[in-house]
């Protein structure tokens, strides 16, 4: 089933040539279901390109979803245009009285500043605070993760002695929970990141499960025990080119960045990157959709309370 947008949302045309089933605004209305709202809270600087990563993989599910793009209007985002974010995308202001069926908050390369530190933090504790009383179910993607777990539990982030990159190996440790249901016992997601979180600060706060972990890369899936809060490590929406994109933009710069790990063949850059995550990325994301936001949700947004 599709992802419902705009209908001249740029991303549109690059999923339909993707061969990705998506239903603009004029075909969505015709039809009488009620789908999913969806409110994706977009902190990456590249806007255009996460609100594509991100319905690809929301598009892998039998539900109609309409999504909506939230930005911070706090901060002023310098790599997306203008009026791209005035025509696509909402401050809270204007959201604030709506309810939605799931919240998703995305990374921001913000993760080597002290979270009092972003000049938009108070703004996203804000933001998190309302998702409580107005969203079902809450997906946090890695630096939004940090952001969750601090804020939320009082779970710090600590800093890598270098920048975590590549694709590494985790493991599932309940294979009985429905967001890891269909899951391989060992499967492969992307990081990207100069941060952690402590194993034991996560295991030892009694409101989290650690369903995912990783020997190399640390703790991946987390998630609260009332299905509320999703808290994903790393960058499972990433695109088969990202990693190599961020591994040149710092070469460009003179980081000397260290070659992203089980990704390029060879482990050599100059070769295509092997795509190694898409299925249990796709299943992720249809999971947390299926049986944390549509299972749980109200069919009336606006007559029910959401607790």
């Amino acid at each position: 089933m599709p992802v419902k947008i705009q209908n001249d949302l740029p991303a549109k045309a690059r999923l339909e040539h993707e061969n990705i089933f998506v239903m603009d605004e004029t075909r969505a209305q015709t039809q009488n279901i009620r789908p999913l709202q969806i409110l994706v809270l977009n902190l990456m600087p590249i806007k255009e390109e996460t609100e594509l990563q991100l319905l690809r993989s929301m598009s892998n599910t039998p539900l109609q979803i309409d999504v909506t793009f939230l930005q911070m209007k706090s901060h002023v985002s310098k790599n997306t245009s203008e009026s791209h974010l005035h025509k696509f995308y909402n401050v809270i202001d204007d959201v604030r009285n709506n309810n939605y069926d799931g919240l998703i908050i995305t990374g921001a390369p913000v993760e080597q500043l002290e979270f009092s530190e972003v000049n938009y933090w108070d703004e996203l504790t804000e933001v998190m605070d309302w998702s409580d009383t107005h969203c079902t179910s809450t997906l946090h993607i890695c630096w939004g993760a940090q952001a969750g777990l601090y804020h939320r539990y009082g779970i710090p982030k600590h800093l890598l002695d270098a920048k975590l990159s590549g694709i590494y190996q985790c493991h599932v440790l309940d294979r009985k929970h429905p967001l890891v249901r269909g899951f391989d016992d060992y499967f492969m997601a992307p990081h990207s990141r100069y941060t952690t979180v402590d194993r034991e600060e996560v295991k030892n706060c009694k409101e989290l499960e650690i369903l995912a972990d990783s020997k190399e890369a640390g703790v991946y899936i987390v998630m609260s025990r009332n299905g509320k809060h999703v808290f994903v490590m790393g960058h499972p929406e990433y695109d088969r080119m990202t990693l190599d994109q961020e591994y040149k933009r710092d070469l460009a710069k003179g980081i000397n960045p260290a070659i992203p790990v089980n990704y390029y063949p060879d482990n050599d850059p100059s070769q295509r990157p092997i795509l190694s995550w898409r299925s249990h990325a796709n299943i992720l994301y249809s999971n947390w959709l299926n049986y944390f936001v549509y299972q749980t949700t109200p069919y009336d947004l606006n007559g029910t309370p959401i607790k």
